[in-house]
């Protein structure tokens, strides 16, 4: 385990997203165009069209099994969506749902807003952090250094 130490700062961004945005696009666009380095998206609910996660499937390093369940033309509730941006790059889950059950998952490209989609993103200063390759492949959080 390994804790960073950052500022928080002022900045709070709050997205709407409007009916066909692309989630995660929509997402990664604002963090470029706001320059946001490190964050936590700490809120996002909505309902969705399309959507994209993929999941694990097994508990070994190797061989890594992911299963990718896609939703298309399907009325979705987002009820939970949190994650990391470290390095200007966004690592995000959400739970989705039907009217029957609710699955959870790493977002992916694809995810569609069917009625309306909101985001909160608090904003860190001078957190410094980014993701590393480790042994087995992942990318985990770290420091970077002062020249990354």
């Amino acid at each position: 385990m390994e804790g960073f130490v950052g500022k928080t700062g002022a900045k709070v961004h709050v997205l709407r997203l409007d009916p066909g945005d692309l989630l995660l696009e929509s997402i990664q666009e604002y963090i470029a165009k706001e320059k946001i380095k490190d964050g936590v998206v700490v809120s996002g609910i909505g309902t969705l069209s399309d959507c994209v996660m993929h999941m694990v499937m097994t508990t070994a390093f190797s061989p890594y099994v992911e299963h990718v369940e896609r939703w298309v033309d399907t009325p979705l509730e987002v009820s939970a969506l949190s994650g990391m941006i470290a390095n200007g790059v966004e690592h995000l889950h959400m739970v989705v749902s039907d009217h029957k059950v609710a699955f959870s998952g790493h977002v992916e490209p694809g995810c569609r807003i069917l009625y309306v989609g909101e985001v909160v993103i608090q904003e860190f200063e001078d957190m410094g952090i980014g993701r590393k390759v480790n042994e087995h492949g992942y990318t985990m959080l770290r420091k970077l250094e002062t020249n990354e």
